[in-house]
């Protein structure tokens, strides 16, 4: 059976923390939807990045999204306490596209991020 549209918007609600985080260069809002524990992959400039997601939490206080930064959020499922989220990023830091996949469960009625994969647009990428 489909998820309610207010489910859909609950989980969009919750991945607006991740991209005000990105936009302004404050992981703050993240953090309320990250767990302790969540998991960090991709590739960053060519670079591998993964392991804990304190190093998304350390880009993001670094690296502001910039005047050019735009988002979209898409939930692409949720099945639930499951939800897939697609989140594109144009501009980062004024020059970098990203395509974020977040997983999300439900804890405790709050819908909390355990995983983020990225994939950062190979026209974007710097040695």
């Amino acid at each position: 059976m489909r998820s309610s549209i207010e489910e859909y918007k609950a989980v969009e609600e919750a991945a607006m923390n991740f991209v005000r985080s990105v936009a302004e260069g404050d992981s703050s809002h993240a953090r309320k939807l990250f767990t302790d524990d969540a998991v960090l992959f991709g590739f960053l400039d060519g670079k591998l990045e993964h392991g804990s997601i304190e190093q998304f939490y350390h880009n993001v206080d670094t690296v502001a999204g910039g005047e050019s930064f735009k988002a979209r959020i898409d939930v692409v499922d949720i099945e639930e306490s499951l939800a897939v989220v697609r989140v594109l990023e144009e501009g980062w830091g004024g020059r970098i596209d990203f395509t974020d996949y977040l997983l999300l469960l439900k804890m405790d009625g709050e819908w909390r991020c355990v995983a983020k994969a990225y994939n950062q647009n190979s026209d974007t990428v710097r040695d």
